[in-house]
């Protein structure tokens, strides 16, 4: 897609100067020139134009309020002198996997007073001898190079990033917070019924034994009762037997 046409698109409805973020990634220039933007983008603070296929920066409209530049992935070889001109208030700029081979080109970024991270990593000039040391001595503003500073440090997350991040910690603390309250309640309830589902049962089991050991006992007493019947049986059938014995006898 043709970078204006592209542009246009990402307008949405809105007019220039209500634009702050524009992201033309992946589009194409047709003759190597930025295309599309004026003077009328007056509050765009952050631009990217990664892999569009520029060759220079010569018609980059200003763009006085714009921060963040991501150019990377083009075939810029010079021109960086137009970056201070139309873009003064740079603090981040991200030329990485362009032509840029000698430290000369990228002397004139020494008079964006404000920048203060520069990245040129896969452009030829970081094959140069001290290129690191050589580059931080030539713009003393610049704190972090290709995600670095003088100290290998690493560059730390942006404060935005991190008010983002307390503001979406803050309601996930406050969704858990509504969430758990209902949830320990249905548990208590759940808890209860089950100590009354357990002390039921119990009971119940307690009736059965005693109810079992009742019918044992009866059960007992009943076979003792018959034993006896049947001994008193017994016994007046022998006495009968030796009755007639005895009359026989006579």
């Amino acid at each position: 897609m043709e970078m204006e046409k592209r542009i246009s698109l990402e307008l949405r409805n809105k007019t220039p100067a209500e634009v702050a973020e524009l992201v033309v990634d992946n589009c194409r220039s047709s003759d190597g020139e930025v295309e599309g933007l004026s003077d009328d983008y007056k509050e765009l603070e952050f631009l990217s134009m990664v892999n569009v296929g520029l060759t220079s920066l010569a018609k980059l409209p200003s763009l006085p309020k714009l921060l963040k530049l991501e150019i990377s992935d083009n075939m810029i070889v010079g021109g960086l002198d137009q970056l201070s001109e139309k873009c003064p208030n740079l603090t981040y700029l991200n030329l990485s996997g362009n032509k840029i081979k000698e430290l000369s080109t990228v002397k004139p970024l020494k008079n964006l007073k404000n920048l203060k991270s520069l990245d040129l990593y896969s452009c030829e000039i970081t094959t140069l001898e001290d290129y690191r040391e050589s580059v931080f001595e030539l713009l003393p503003q610049v704190t972090f190079l290709d995600g670095y500073d003088h100290e290998d440090n690493e560059v730390p997350d942006s404060e935005a990033d991190d008010d983002d991040n307390e503001g979406l910690d803050s309601e996930a603390d406050d969704d858990d917070e509504h969430t758990a309250g209902p949830t320990r309640d249905g548990d208590d309830d759940e808890d209860d019924e089950g100590s009354e589902g357990e002390e039921v049962g119990l009971s119940y089991l307690m009736k059965d034994g005693i109810q079992d050991e009742e019918d044992d006992d009866d059960y007992v007493e009943e076979e003792e009762e018959e034993d006896g019947v049947q001994g008193e049986k017994r016994k007046r059938d022998a006495e009968d037997e030796g009755d007639d014995s005895d009359g026989d006898d006579d």
